[in-house]
């Protein structure tokens, strides 16, 4: 059996293997690192471990895949968040996802492994019956997401309300 760890050096086809709470630390660290406009502070950063670590659990609603890094770590990851939706002819099941992750260390960079992992990723979701997808693309990613078939959509709008900043425990500073 071909390992993950065992890839990205060698020319072969890069096979991503099923993210577990075991890889939040990694994937929430290359979030953080490598798609996010202004990297996490650790508060953060625990706090996004501790949902994910939640939220990646079989009956949770995160999706991940990753390729692990010869020397350790992550090379690449793929995150998708499931939610339901109502159902509709093009969405039958009412389950759309949104992508959250797609990145790939700088180091490991130009060898597909990106591909590889959001393919798997994407054939998962497929298999669970979800038909609806979403993604914010870098101007340099999106070649990539135009070959899985995302189109671009100039209807699509987002908003982020920012709230004042909040301590774990849920109290205002």
């Amino acid at each position: 059996m071909m390992h993950s760890s065992d890839v990205p050096s060698t020319g072969t086809r890069p096979v991503p293997r099923l993210g577990t709470a075991d890889d939040v630390a990694e994937i929430t660290r290359l979030r953080s690192q490598l798609v996010l406009n202004e990297p996490l502070d650790e508060e953060w950063l625990v706090i996004c471990r501790d949902q994910l670590a939640h939220r990646l659990q079989p009956e949770g609603d995160a999706r991940a895949y990753v390729v692990d890094a010869p020397g350790g770590g992550l090379a690449a990851c793929a995150l998708a968040l499931v939610h339901p939706v109502l159902p509709a002819p093009k969405y039958p099941k009412g389950l759309a996802a949104r992508i959250h992750v797609v990145a790939t260390e700088p180091a490991h960079r130009r060898r597909g492994l990106a591909r590889a992992a959001g393919s798997a990723l994407l054939e998962a979701l497929e298999r669970e019956g979800v038909t609806l997808y979403e993604l914010h693309a870098s101007k340099e990613a999106a070649p990539l997401y135009e070959e899985f078939g995302f189109a671009r959509d100039p209807a699509l709008m987002r908003m982020t309300k920012l709230q004042l900043p909040q301590v774990r425990g849920g109290g205002a500073r």
